[in-house]
């Protein structure tokens, strides 16, 4: 059953991929956006289904960074995501390339 609600730590993994200047790994998002590793990781992995992340198969760990073109990707998540950051008061600084 999917879920309709946004939650703040999806935005918060959001956020981190948008700001970071390179690849980063489950446990550096969970640095950046203040929450559990494996939080940030299911988050990671489910921006990367939606075609909103690139995911890097490295060893010892994963890497993401946000998709060149998140936007023509997924346009109606990244609006999504937008709308609940802008709702929750959470800033996001979308690059004309990623976001709404």
């Amino acid at each position: 059953m999917e879920r309709n609600e946004v939650s703040t730590h999806e935005i918060a993994v959001f956020k981190s991929l948008l700001e970071a200047e390179g690849w980063l790994t489950s446990r550096d998002i969970a640095t950046l956006a203040e929450i559990a590793p494996r939080t940030a990781r299911a988050h990671a992995l489910k921006l990367v289904r939606l075609g909103i992340a690139d995911q890097a198969e490295v060893f010892p760990g994963h890497r993401y960074r946000i998709a060149e073109f998140a936007a023509k990707r997924n346009r109606g998540y990244v609006d999504r995501l937008a709308r609940a950051a802008n709702a929750l008061g959470i800033e996001l600084n979308l690059p004309a390339n990623t976001g709404a």
